[in-house]
């Protein structure tokens, strides 16, 4: 996860989510992307973070929306979810806001998109590079 200093408070109410959600690696997320694994991989970053890059295939529904549109895109509860944010804070709270509307596969990818850049995942911009 990121370097940065975030508030206690804050990081408890991450690490009582992440103890109730499934985390994946980022290495592990990327296997599922190279075997074609069956997934919708949600960043749930800002508009202004997304406009800059994403993980390669990734579908944009910023945190303060998610649970009011997530049924736009998943209509299955049961269809595997991969969250990703900067370095896995927010998605393992909108992982487990998910998990109580409902759906049951859901996981935040730990290290959010800083992992996925270190380890040269595939990245998509704006312009579609």
């Amino acid at each position: 996860m990121s370097g940065k200093h975030h508030n206690e408070a804050f990081v408890a109410l991450v690490d009582a989510s992440r103890a109730r959600v499934e985390e994946l690696t980022v290495q592990e997320v990327i296997a599922m992307t190279e075997s074609d694994e069956e997934f919708v991989f949600v960043d749930v970053r800002e508009d202004r973070e997304f406009a800059v890059d994403f993980c390669a295939g990734a579908l944009h529904i910023g945190k303060g929306v998610l649970e009011r549109d997530i049924a736009k895109h998943v209509t299955d509860l049961g269809a595997r979810v991969v969250l990703y944010c900067g370095g896995g804070y927010r998605s393992a709270l909108a992982a487990e806001s998910l998990q109580r509307m409902g759906y049951m596969n859901v996981a935040s990818m730990d290290g959010g998109i800083r992992g996925w850049r270190a380890a040269n995942g595939p990245i998509q911009t704006s312009e579609g590079t």
